[in-house]
C-alpha cells in the first residue's frame, strides 16, 4: 500500500490576464474581471487593476491574496514617500520600488505577476513587466497571466517592438494612436477568451494620458 501524503500549498493561482501598451503620450492597461480557482469561478466582478499613483497603474494576476497584500504594502510606501518628498512618485520610481519589494520577499515570494503602466517624467507612455521575484524590464507592451501565452504572440505580430540590442537604442513605445491601442486590446482579449477558461466575463480598460485617467468596460464571454 502506497503512503499517502497531504499536499498543502500556501498558494493558489486565481487566473486572469493583464495587458499594457505604451504609446507616445498615453498608456493603456487592461485586465479581465474573472477570478477562478481550479474549475470554479469565484467571482465575475474582480478588478485586477490598482492605481498606485497619479501616473502609475498596476495590473496583476496570480494569487489574489498576495496581490492584495502587495497593493497594500505599495500604498503604504507611497504614502510615506509623499510625506517625505511632498510629491507623487513617478512611474519609473514606482517600478523600482515594486522590483525591490518583490525581491525582498524572494524566499517566500508574492505569487503575483505584474505589469506596471503609466507616464514617465517626459509624458511618454511606459510599461514595466515583472516576474514573481522582481526582475523587471521597460518595454513597449507586455502581458501577464493565464492568457499571456495566447496574447503575446498577437501583440508581437501587431506591434513588433525594436530589439533592445540595436544601437543607438530605439524607443520602445508603440506607433499606434490611443484609440487604435484600445481597439487592439479589445481584440486580443476577445481572442484569448475563446481559448483560456480563466479569462472572461468582462474587460476593464484604464487609459492614462496628460488629461488624467479614464476607464471603460467591454463584456466578454461568460462560459
Amino acid at each position: 500500500m502506497t503512503k499517502q501524503q497531504a499536499n498543502w500549498s500556501p498558494y493558489d493561482n486565481n487566473g486572469g490576464s493583464c495587458v499594457a501598451i505604451a504609446g507616445a503620450d498615453y498608456c493603456v492597461i487592461a485586465a479581465d474581471t474573472r477570478m477562478s480557482s481550479g474549475y470554479n469561478i469565484l467571482t465575475r466582478e474582480y478588478s485586477k487593476i490598482c492605481k498606485l499613483a497619479d501616473k502609475a497603474v498596476m495590473a496583476s494576476s496570480g494569487f489574489q491574496a498576495d496581490v492584495n497584500a502587495l497593493q497594500k504594502h505599495l500604498a503604504a510606501r507611497h504614502l510615506t514617500y509623499q510625506h517625505q518628498h511632498n510629491k507623487q512618485m513617478s512611474c519609473p520610481a514606482m517600478a523600482q520600488l515594486l522590483s525591490n519589494t518583490l525581491y525582498y520577499k524572494r524566499f517566500f515570494p508574492y505569487y503575483a505577476f505584474n505589469v506596471l503602466g503609466g507616464l514617465d517624467s517626459e509624458g511618454k507612455g511606459c510599461v514595466f513587466t515583472y516576474d514573481a521575484v522582481g526582475s523587471y524590464e521597460r518595454v513597449g507592451y507586455s502581458s501577464q497571466g493565464s492568457g499571456s501565452t495566447l496574447i503575446m504572440p498577437f501583440l508581437d505580430n501587431q506591434l513588433k517592438s525594436p530589439s533592445p540590442l540595436l544601437l543607438p537604442a530605439q524607443d520602445a513605445v508603440t506607433p499606434l494612436s490611443e484609440s487604435e491601442a484600445v481597439d487592439l486590446v479589445k481584440t486580443v482579449f476577445a481572442s484569448a477568451t475563446e481559448r483560456d477558461i480563466y479569462t472572461g466575463d468582462k474587460l476593464e480598460i484604464v487609459v492614462l494620458n496628460a488629461g488624467g485617467i479614464h476607464r471603460e468596460y467591454m463584456e466578454l464571454r461568460k462560459d
